[in-house]
């Protein structure tokens, strides 16, 4: 039986990927846990329960060696190829996701982008000719996407969502404020400010 990996340590390897990509640009070649954790917030400990799951990285007394375990983590995320992504929505938010030039260096690319506004449907988007969504079919069915990203209002996001899955899409960001919903062999993950931005004042909100 395969060891079932939290999806909270699934979620810290691309933080500690980040983390040793800038250590790389130094120039360090090696980097201990107590560091790197100190660098990101974590414990020691954790960061070496995390990396366990996976083998064994570093020397005892030596630390790890930055190119080699920020390769192996580009290994464990799949992150040694390109992925296509589609984008459906392009609003403030969806203009701002096409404009985004983080993706690419990371080998995420948007290979097409949709809308239902015809004011928006064939207006050129930083490269991106966008498309009406009536079109999303046909056009995962020509150019294959692994990830979708969908930034359409609420009311619209789960048939959104559906239509991706129906065409072969593996995983979505969903900035839509709704619980989504997929089929397990989907990943899916929810990212809404406003949710985030709420639990924040939790902490706050004795502060004035």
């Amino acid at each position: 039986m395969a060891l079932e990996i939290p999806e909270v340590v699934i979620d810290r390897l691309p933080v500690y990927g980040r983390a040793l990509a800038l250590l790389q640009r130094q120039g360090r070649e090696v980097v201990n846990s107590q560091e790197l954790g100190e660098r990101l917030g974590v414990t020691p400990a954790q960061i070496r329960k995390d990396l366990s799951y996976f083998g064994r990285f570093g020397k005892q007394g030596r630390g790890y060696n930055v190119a080699r375990l920020l390769e192996e983590l580009n290994q464990i995320l799949g992150l040694t190829r390109e992925w296509a992504m589609v984008l459906v929505g392009v609003g403030q938010l969806g203009r701002a996701i096409i404009g985004y030039d983080g993706f690419a260096p990371q080998g995420f690319r948007i290979i097409a982008a949709f809308d239902d506004d015809p004011n928006t449907v064939g207006t050129l988007v930083n490269g991106q000719t966008i498309r009406s969504v009536s079109t999303l079919r046909e056009t995962l069915e020509q150019n294959k996407a692994d990830i979708g990203i969908v930034a359409v209002p609420g009311a619209s996001a789960q048939r959104v969502i559906d239509n991706l899955v129906d065409c072969g899409v593996k995983a979505i960001l969903n900035y839509a404020p709704i619980a989504a919903q997929a089929p397990s062999h989907v990943r899916i993950k929810d990212i809404d400010p406003v949710l985030a931005l709420q639990s924040m004042t939790f902490y706050i909100k004795g502060e004035d």
